[in-house]
């Protein structure tokens, strides 16, 4: 029997997190017997199978005006509340015909269920499981209780209600044993897994010239060493360490940022490009340069894949203090390349233990880390070892494979076969 699965998010496009492991996910069910659509704000998926709703993305006007009411003091307005409802029902009359129109038999919110990014729609999707009793796998990447954005506001009702909901025909996915803990302490759900993000090890990443031109479109001399920053530009990111190693590296050298700014506005961004300047050192904002596949500007100017960022770059810098995950740790892993980074929690209780090379340290940037990525940059044959020693733990945990048995194992809790 075919299992016609509805994915559900404030958007399913371009390079983030969410878009990326959602991709996954569709393309392995596309090969369990499984026919996938799609639900969002955005949608970079074949339009046959896509419902585009603009108020359905975090971005839309009349959700960013929620969002300032609701989050930042303990009061919402009259107005809010009125206009949570009625984006609510509107949505949720478009999940309605998306679910008929498509003859959807299991849902799988793609983290719209756990960040109140938009509440409207997180309500709206809640509503749509308790009236109809859908199967639902909750893919939840991070929740509001981790972000510090989210710790004052008017809207506990709606993130009680609906961030996450807890029906007994929803099973929740999470990313990490944090969350998992978490998630459990926090509502008291017991039908919970556990599942980490993963790349496709079984098939090493494949190489031609399309990038070899990488470095002269970003103005990187070949003498110059080529750090890559593969994240959204935002504070909990901490970049701004990331530019400090490359200031005291004592080389010449540029730092590539591959993302946008993201939800978070642009002040960090004006903030890293002054500290940048102070520091002297080479910070490129790229975005306009990548994106997940390759293509082409309405200009006919080459966009790269982050693939060929990856595999153009001398070392991968990552000094998050907080992640779900980590995408682009386990990226860097599967591109083979070196990395220096900050031991987030996750990190530290999840990923290291397994026995990962990297260059780490804690809270900042200290002469030894300088010493340790100078010495790495200068003996190719120890990246080497390195990131081949990685690649296989990679292969061993964070693999297709792994996630196909996982996925199945899903399938047959929420709908028996």
């Amino acid at each position: 029997m075919t299992n016609r699965i509805g994915f559900i998010s404030t958007r399913l496009a371009g390079t983030d997190g969410v878009s990326l492991e959602t991709a996954k996910w569709a393309n392995l069910l596309t090969t369990m017997d499984c026919e996938c659509y799609f639900f969002a704000g955005e949608c970079d998926w074949p339009t046959d199978r896509c419902t585009v709703v603009p108020e359905a993305h975090f971005t839309h006007p009349a959700i960013m005006t929620i969002n300032a009411d609701l989050f930042g003091d303990g009061v919402r307005s009259i107005e809010t509340s009125k206009a949570v409802q009625q984006l609510k029902d509107h949505l949720k009359k478009h999940l309605y015909q998306f679910v008929k129109q498509f003859k959807i038999d299991i849902l799988i919110p793609q983290n719209a269920l756990a960040i109140p990014m938009n509440v409207p729609l997180g309500l709206a999707i809640t509503e749509l499981i308790a009236e109809t009793g859908l199967p639902t796998i909750a893919h939840h990447h991070d929740f509001s209780w981790e972000r510090t954005r989210f710790a004052v506001g008017a809207a506990q009702d709606y993130l009680r209600a609906a961030f996450p909901p807890t029906f007994r025909t929803i099973h929740h996915v999470v990313i990490n044993s944090f969350a998992s803990h978490q998630l459990a302490l926090r509502t008291g759900v017991a039908s919970i897994s556990m599942i980490p993000n993963v790349m496709d090890f079984d098939h090493p990443p494949a190489t031609d010239d399309y990038a070899a031109d990488m470095r002269r479109v970003l103005g990187i001399a070949p003498d110059e060493t080529f750090l890559l920053q593969p994240t959204r530009i935002v504070p909990r990111k901490r970049i701004e360490q990331a530019v400090d190693l490359v200031g005291r590296l004592g080389r010449k050298a540029a730092l590539v940022i591959t993302h946008s700014a993201g939800d978070e506005g642009i002040a960090y961004q004006r903030y890293l490009r002054d500290y940048a300047d102070k520091m002297g050192v080479r910070l490129l904002f790229a975005d306009a340069h990548f994106d997940h596949h390759r293509g082409t500007t309405t200009g006919g100017s080459k966009i790269y894949s982050l693939a060929d960022a990856y595999q153009q770059a001398d070392l991968i810098t990552y000094p998050s203090t907080v992640e779900g995950f980590g995408n682009a740790f386990i990226e860097t892993i599967y591109y083979k390349r070196p990395i220096v980074m900050s031991t987030y929690e996750i990190f530290k209780t999840d990923i290291q233990p397994k026995g990962f090379q990297v260059i780490s340290y804690d809270e900042f940037v200290s002469d030894d880390t300088i010493a340790s990525v100078r010495e790495l940059l200068d003996n190719p044959q120890k990246v080497t070892e390195m990131v081949e020693a990685n690649y296989e733990l990679g292969r061993k945990y964070y693999s297709y494979q792994t996630l196909t048995e996982q996925l199945k194992l899903l399938l047959h809790s929420v709908v028996g076969h």
